[in-house]
C-alpha cells in the first residue's frame, strides 16, 4: 500500500511538473507577442495627488494597458493602425526618427459624477508612449495620420522605391 502512495504522490508530482512547464510556456509566448503592445500609462504630476484627496471616489488607475496594433507594407509605403479609442485628434503627436515611429498622447479620464463608485476599472489613462521599429526608411515630409472609430492609421511612403523592372528576352 505505501509503495501505491508514493507512486500517486509520484505521479501527481510529475503532472503538476508537466502543468507548470506548459503555464510558464504560454506565459513566454505571451510576453514575447504583447510586449510590444503593453503601454505604461503614467499621470501627470499632482494628478495622483488630486486623486488621494477623495480616494473614496476615484478609482486606482491602472498603470499598463494593451494598445493593439498591426504595421503593413505594400510596394510604396508602411501602413500603422494602432487602437487607441476614447481620445481625441488632439491628444496625440506623431514622430519619426530615422526607422523608428513614435506615437505620444495622453488618454484623459472623464467622469460624469462624482457621488458614484466603481466596481471594475480595466482601462488605463494617462500619458503613454509607444516605439514601433520600422522595417524601411520612409519619407516623413509625405506621411499622413488618421484617426476614425478609435483607430489610429499612419501612412508612411518608402524612400528610394524602386519599382521592379521586367526585362523581355529576345
Amino acid at each position: 500500500m505505501m509503495d501505491s502512495v508514493k507512486n500517486a504522490g509520484e505521479n501527481i508530482s510529475r503532472r503538476l511538473s508537466r502543468t507548470w512547464d506548459h503555464i510558464s510556456d504560454g506565459w513566454r509566448e505571451l510576453v514575447h507577442h504583447g510586449s510590444d503592445a503593453l503601454t505604461h500609462f503614467v499621470h501627470r504630476k499632482g494628478e495622483e495627488d488630486k486623486g488621494q484627496e477623495s480616494a473614496a471616489s476615484t478609482p486606482a488607475f491602472p498603470r499598463w494597458s494593451i494598445l493593439a496594433g498591426d504595421m503593413e507594407e505594400t510596394d510604396g509605403e508602411i501602413v500603422v493602425r494602432i487602437e487607441v479609442p476614447g481620445m481625441e485628434k488632439k491628444d496625440f503627436e506623431i514622430s519619426i526618427e530615422g526607422k523608428m515611429l513614435s506615437l505620444r498622447g495622453e488618454k484623459r479620464f472623464e467622469r460624469d459624477t462624482n457621488d458614484s463608485k466603481y466596481h471594475v476599472m480595466e482601462r488605463a489613462y494617462g500619458v503613454f508612449q509607444r516605439t514601433l521599429p520600422l522595417p524601411v526608411e520612409v519619407n516623413e515630409d509625405k506621411a499622413e495620420a488618421d484617426y476614425k472609430n478609435g483607430v489610429l492609421t499612419v501612412r508612411l511612403p518608402k524612400l528610394n522605391v524602386e519599382k521592379r523592372r521586367f526585362i523581355s528576352i529576345s
